[in-house]
């Protein structure tokens, strides 16, 4: 049996209008759904069976809380990011902990939760940086293990330094070296020892410029 249901969303302003419509163009929902959208809110109709369009407002309102999350700055000054939102917005992907590191060789407050993080950084300035990590991740990727790419590929675009540059700068130090048999660089020591080793070089190089 057929069923209609009409909820309202209030929203801030365009973007936010904007960033919830994609969201809804790119989910699957069984139910129909048709939106107008008015100054400051936005008028969903939903027609299905019931069942369809319980699951419908249930999916309509979680991905209205994302886009709010990623929009607005709670009162600790922090965005609510899933890491797939982002991922899908850039047309590109990362490792979470590549992320993660880079938010915080940035300066970025950042706190990781099970499924989403929390972290100053704006949206747009996020996928903007989940592009760029992602283009020297796949630049170096065929030549290093996963645990080397968690220690340049961060430095690399927060810094704007040659991800090979910094490959050789780690053997150089004597934490990393190229394994001939498997064509990939390795870290020695561990991915922490590594960094820290390899931004104390940086620092050491940029005080005597």
């Amino acid at each position: 049996m057929r069923a209609k249901k009409v909820i309202v969303l209030h929203v801030k302003d365009d973007v936010e209008k904007e960033e919830f419509m994609k969201e809804i163009q790119r989910m699957n929902l069984s139910a129909f759904v048709y939106i107008h959208g008015k100054l400051n809110s936005l008028k969903v109709n939903i027609q299905g069976t019931k069942d369809e369009i319980r699951e419908a407002i249930r999916a309509i309102r979680e991905a209205h809380k994302r886009v709010r999350g990623r929009l607005y700055p709670d009162r600790q000054g922090l965005y609510t990011y899933y890491p797939e939102d982002i991922f899908k917005e850039a047309s590109a992907n990362v490792s979470v902990p590549i992320l993660i590191k880079a938010l915080e060789l940035m300066g970025e407050r950042v706190e990781v939760k099970e499924d989403y993080i929390r972290t100053s950084m704006p949206w747009k300035e996020m996928v903007e940086l989940v592009r760029r990590l992602s283009e020297v991740t796949a630049e170096i990727a065929l030549q290093t293990t996963r645990q080397i790419r968690e220690v340049v590929v961060p430095v690399s675009v927060v810094y704007d330094l040659d991800p090979e540059d910094l490959l050789n700068i780690l053997v150089d130090l004597g934490v990393a070296e190229y394994k001939e048999d498997k064509f990939k660089y390795e870290l020695i020591k561990n991915k922490e020892q590594a960094l820290e080793t390899l931004l104390n070089h940086l620092k050491g190089e940029g005080d005597e410029d």
